[in-house]
């Protein structure tokens, strides 16, 4: 899936923002000089005692609390995936970059409530090159996350 086409075939306006390669969302907020509360860091999950997976989306500024991820989804914690088992959901996606919408891939999306506090949220592309910036509200119109409270801050 090439992101862009996705959201220009969904009618959801976007904004591209090229940058030097980045390889964690602190960074590319740095580099594209935006907050991290309203960059989305996209992480895959491993819920536990399950071979299932859940895309969990959160401000760059806070982490992963993965117990209560874990409970969201419906189990008592989650763990980080790896990238290899990134690259197998989303094989068409760069090595380490995951985008914010497992609904492509058949896989639960998982959105932290703060991140609707923000007008606009600026996610990674389809490369460690390129970001892209969206209205929540068309976000989550065409993700459908579950919504919780699933950071803490770093």
């Amino acid at each position: 899936m090439k992101l862009q086409d996705y959201l220009a075939q969904k009618r959801v306006p976007f904004e591209v923002l090229n940058h030097p390669a980045t390889f964690d969302s602190q960074h590319m907020a740095h580099e594209l000089h935006v907050s991290g509360h309203e960059v989305a860091k996209t992480v895959l999950l491993r819920c536990s005692g399950r071979s299932q997976y859940a895309v969990a989306v959160l401000p760059a500024s806070k982490k992963i609390d993965l117990e209560k991820a874990g409970r969201a989804l419906g189990g008592d914690s989650s763990e980080l995936a790896n990238e290899v088992e990134m690259h197998e959901k989303c094989p068409d996606c760069e090595l380490g970059v995951l985008p914010p919408f497992g609904s492509c891939y058949g896989i639960v999306t998982l959105a932290d409530e703060s991140l609707g506090d923000h007008e606009q949220i600026v996610f990674e592309g389809d490369s460690h090159e390129q970001s892209l910036r969206v209205n929540y509200e068309d976000y989550f119109r065409l993700e459908h996350p579950l919504v919780a409270s699933i950071a803490s801050k770093n």
